[in-house]
C-alpha cells in the first residue's frame, strides 16, 4: 500500500508517493501557475499509469491550496504547513530543533521541544529572500538558477547589499553591477543580506538552536546554506526530499488518520480526466455577504470555500 501527500503552493505543487515503510517512492514537482487544480491534474496524468487506485491508502494536503486540493482529490487529512514540515522533519530526525523553510512565495521558522512545536512564524509583507525572488534575480544575470549556490562560494570578498526589502536588494545589486563588481561576489553578497533578512524578521526573537532542518526549494542554492552555516555559527542539515517535506509530512498524516477510521476517502487518479470548474457567489445568509467559491465537475458541487460560518464549506461532495 503506499500513501500520497500533496502540497499545493502558490509556486510549485508538490506531490509524493510514500511506501509502507514512509520511504519516498515517487515524487513530482510542478508549477502551479495560477491553476491549483489543473496543475493536481498534470501530477495525477503521470501517476495514473504507475499506480492503481486501490494502491492508495490515505492521502494527505497542505499548503495554501490545500482545501480544495482535499475536495478534488478525496483527502483524508488537511493541515497546515507548520505541521506538515514539522512532522516530516521529525520522520527523519526525532532531535531536530529548529526548521528553515524557504519556498517560492514566503517563508517560515519552526521551532521544536521534545518532538512538539513549540513556535513558529511566517514571513507577513516582504518577499526578499523566497524562490519566487531569487529566480527573478538569477534571470536578470542570466544565470541558471540551479547554478546561482556554485557561484556563491566561488566568491573571494562577498559584497554588502542592502536585504531589508526586495526592492532596495534589487537595486543595490544593479547599482553594484554597474561599478563593476563581478558576479560572485554580487550572488554572495545577496545570500548573506537574505539570510539577515530571514533572521531579523522571520527568525526575530527565536531560538535557533542544533539540530537544524533547511527546507524548502531555496534549500537547493548552496550559497544560501553556507551563509546560514556563517551567522548561526552551526551546522544546517538539508534534508534529501528538501523540496517536498511538506507533502511528506501530508502523507504521513494522512496514515495516521486512516489508521484510525480504516477507511480513504480517495476518488482515485480519474480526477486527471475530470473538467473542473470554479464559480464564485455572494451569500445572503447574514450580513457577512461572503463571497464563496464553489468547485463544480459538470452539475455536481465538488466542493466550496470562503465563507465564515461554514455553511457551505462544511458540506459533502455530491
Amino acid at each position: 500500500m503506499y500513501y500520497l501527500g500533496v502540497d499545493v503552493g502558490s509556486v510549485s505543487t508538490d506531490i509524493v508517493i510514500l511506501d509502507e515503510a514512509m520511504m519516498v517512492k515517487d515524487k513530482l514537482y510542478l508549477r502551479t501557475k495560477g491553476k491549483p487544480i489543473r496543475a493536481i491534474q498534470e501530477g495525477f496524468q503521470i501517476l495514473k499509469d504507475k499506480y492503481n487506485d486501490k494502491d492508495i491508502a490515505a492521502v494527505g494536503t497542505t499548503g495554501s491550496g490545500r482545501v480544495i486540493a482535499s475536495y478534488i482529490i478525496g483527502g483524508d487529512a488537511v493541515k497546515n504547513e507548520i505541521t506538515a514540515h514539522a512532522v516530516a522533519a521529525l520522520s527523519l530526525d526525532k532531535d531536530v530543533r529548529t526548521i528553515i523553510e524557504i519556498g517560492g512565495q514566503d517563508s517560515k521558522i519552526i521551532t521544536l521541544r521534545e518532538g512538539v512545536v513549540t513556535d513558529f512564524a511566517m514571513n507577513t509583507v516582504c518577499a526578499a529572500g523566497t524562490g519566487s525572488f531569487l529566480d527573478r534575480q538569477a534571470e536578470r544575470l542570466c544565470i541558471p538558477i540551479e547554478e546561482f549556490g556554485d557561484y556563491a562560494l566561488k566568491s573571494d570578498m562577498p559584497l554588502r547589499i542592502a536585504g531589508r526589502c526586495a526592492v532596495f536588494a534589487e537595486s543595490d545589486m544593479i547599482h553594484k553591477q554597474q561599478l563593476g563588481y563581478n558576479d560572485c561576489d554580487i550572488i554572495r553578497g545577496l545570500c548573506d543580506a537574505l539570510v539577515r533578512n530571514y533572521l531579523s524578521n522571520v527568525g526575530k526573537g527565536k531560538d535557533i538552536e542544533d539540530r537544524i532542518f533547511f527546507q524548502g526549494g531555496v534549500a537547493a542554492n548552496k550559497g544560501m546554506k553556507k551563509a546560514f552555516e556563517e551567522v548561526l555559527k552551526t551546522e544546517v542539515y538539508i534534508p534529501e526530499h528538501y523540496n517536498v517535506m511538506g507533502a511528506i509530512g501530508a502523507a504521513i498524516i494522512a496514515r495516521e488518520t486512516v489508521e484510525t477510521r480504516k477507511k480513504t476517502n480517495f476518488k482515485g487518479f480519474r480526477i486527471a480526466e475530470k473538467n473542473y470548474e470554479a464559480k464564485s457567489f455572494e451569500c445572503s445568509g447574514c450580513s457577512n455577504r461572503c463571497e464563496v467559491v464553489g468547485i463544480y465537475d459538470g452539475k455536481n458541487t465538488v466542493g466550496a470555500f470562503g465563507d465564515r460560518c461554514g455553511k457551505w464549506g462544511n458540506r459533502k461532495a455530491v
